[in-house]
């Protein structure tokens, strides 16, 4: 991968990777939606909420894509005045492996709209087309339904169930553990 961050534009959505200016509309996100996503994700300290936790974000975010281990997009409206959603596709691993972890969340607002297909569509496209990977891995808390069926859609499987698989929400959940193989998302996009 080329440190040059990609960028595409869908029917109702930008994509792309943040950049330093994207820090306040991060907070905001995180800020705007903290109740809607507590359930789902691990607990948040209050500096996880300043400008300067995302600036320091921000720059991970970027030497991670510099040295291909995750690629963080963000989904924004198309004035890019709001962040509507967010993926995650980290702990990368080519070789014989060529596999990641996808995480991802949407703003409440914005929920039953298609927009999570749309954003998810474009960003796996990439990763499979342009990053090479195989496999991509996403796991979800069996409560969240929205989650599971929103994978189901894209062509996830599941491949197994791992009890206490992550700290989140101060309690260690279990989780459905899926995946969607290269071969099967591009037979998937070439018959439309």
């Amino acid at each position: 991968m080329s440190s040059k961050f990609p960028q595409f534009v869908t029917n109702r959505l930008v994509i792309r990777v943040a950049v330093a200016r994207d820090a306040e509309l991060l907070r905001q996100y995180y800020l705007r939606n903290q109740s809607h996503l507590a359930p789902w994700e691990p607990t948040r300290s209050d500096a996880y909420y300043t400008l300067r936790w995302w600036l320091l974000r921000i720059d991970q975010i970027h030497t991670e894509f510099n040295d291909a281990s995750a690629i963080n997009f963000i989904a924004m409206t198309p004035d890019q005045s709001e962040i509507v959603a967010v993926a995650n596709f980290s702990n990368i691993i080519q070789g014989v492996f060529k596999s990641c972890y996808l995480g991802y969340s949407i703003s409440k607002q914005y929920e039953g709209q298609g927009l999570m297909v749309e954003f998810l569509q474009c960003a796996l496209d990439f990763m499979y087309t342009n990053v090479g990977l195989n496999r991509v891995m996403a796991n979800y808390i069996p409560e969240n339904e929205r989650s599971g069926a929103l994978l189901q859609r894209l062509g996830f499987e599941r491949e197994g169930y791992a009890r206490k698989y992550l700290k989140i929400a101060g309690c260690w959940q279990d989780h459905v553990l899926t995946a969607l193989l290269q071969e099967d998302w591009l037979s998937r996009t070439a018959r439309g």
